[in-house]
């Protein structure tokens, strides 16, 4: 049982780098494309529609704020996710010790 145990979370483990590294890169993507959308977007208006301010600035801005606020909400639901599955599993192997 306990070998069981060991071999699992060596294999959780493994499993638990890839997703950090898979989160991380979905998080800068998550972050980057808005931010060049906006860019793109500002660059035509300032190209077709002069005027005294920087759209291609302001919409880098705004679409560096949108990403930011998109990653934060998706790492915070898939922290509370990970925590749901942690509670459920500590659950399930207390019922299982009290049944042995």
């Amino acid at each position: 049982m306990q070998e069981k145990r060991k071999l699992r979370a060596q294999r959780d483990k493994a499993r638990s780098v890839w997703l950090g590294l898979g989160m991380l890169g979905l998080i800068g993507w998550s972050v980057a494309i808005p931010a060049l959308v906006g860019v793109g977007l500002g660059m035509w208006i300032d190209a077709h529609l002069p005027s005294r301010y920087s759209w291609t600035l302001m919409l880098l801005l705004i679409g560096t704020i949108v990403g930011c606020l998109n990653a934060w909400r998706w790492v915070a639901n898939e922290q509370r996710q990970i925590h749901e599955e942690q509670k459920n599993h500590h659950q399930d192997e207390d019922r299982g010790n009290h049944h042995s």
